[in-house]
């Protein structure tokens, strides 16, 4: 474990957006897509913080991550746990989408192709 402050500043900044498009936005393009890109940047770069891992694996991790919680969300996973929660609901997600999908396999190629992720 190593902390690494441009990752967490770079993780806040991105967590801000993200709460700005929730809070903010309510459309059909930069709420369900944007947003779900962006988790991806967000999750790589809160590991990033805290973990000294290789880039191109923790991409990889992220994005199936994601994906795990995208198929969870298939199967209902807050309704069978009796999630009434209405914030850990918004987190977790109680609706399955291709779109989600594509979203967090294009963030992760956008992430594998910038230069500057290994810092």
């Amino acid at each position: 474990m190593q902390f690494n402050l441009i990752s967490f500043i770079t993780f806040l900044l991105i967590l801000g957006i993200e709460i700005f498009i929730g809070i903010y936005i309510d459309d059909s393009f930069i709420r369900p897509f944007f947003g779900d890109f962006l988790v991806i940047f967000l999750l790589y770069y809160l590991v990033r913080s805290f973990i000294k891992i290789r880039p191109s694996h923790l991409i990889i991790f992220v994005v199936l991550f994601a994906y795990g919680v995208e198929i969870a969300q298939y199967f209902n996973i807050a309704d069978l746990l009796h999630i009434k929660n209405k914030v850990l609901r918004v987190i977790i997600g109680t609706t399955f989408s291709w779109e989600d999908i594509s979203a967090y396999t294009l963030a992760g190629v956008v992430l594998y192709l910038i230069p500057n992720r290994y810092k």
